[in-house]
């Protein structure tokens, strides 16, 4: 499901990211720009988290960004931001950020798909490491690969 999903134009390397608002922003992009998610569920993700919503950190600096799909979710989409130095999730030094994760989903069945193999490559500590040292889109791709053959 990820590697469906995810791939040069989905997974971005900024040089800058002036924190978790500007994070939030740019890793919904591809997302915004093709189509698959509305301006107002950029909305709906960037309100979450001012109104507490850390519960998106899944830990080890990897956050899952995502709405409710009434939010604005055209159809199921993902997209990854890999962010050096890492951004505090709503200013909360408990919740250093390196990746985040843009989940749309469409329906639930696209959600638990993609939570369940998120949870998989988070279990695999090397896998996990390997993915957040990702430096570039091919390395990404390689770790993530490997992890849905494995």
């Amino acid at each position: 499901m990820l590697t469906q999903y995810l791939d040069e134009r989905t997974m971005l390397f900024p040089d800058r990211v002036d924190g978790w608002r500007d994070a939030i922003e740019q890793v919904a992009a591809p997302l915004l720009a093709d189509g698959a998610i509305t301006r107002e569920y950029v909305d709906a993700m960037l309100t979450s988290i001012a109104n507490g919503g850390t519960y998106i950190d899944l830990g080890y600096g990897i956050a899952l960004a995502h709405a409710r799909p009434e939010s604005g979710v055209v159809r199921t989409g993902l997209s990854a931001l890999w962010v050096r130095p890492a951004v505090l999730l709503n200013d909360e030094e408990a919740h250093p950020i390196r990746l985040f994760v843009c989940l749309a989903a469409a329906d639930s069945s696209a959600h638990l798909a993609a939570l369940a193999q998120l949870g998989q490559l988070l279990t695999d500590e090397a896998a996990r490491d390997a993915l957040l040292a990702a430096t570039d889109p091919t390395t990404a791709l390689a770790v993530l690969t490997a992890g849905e053959q494995s």
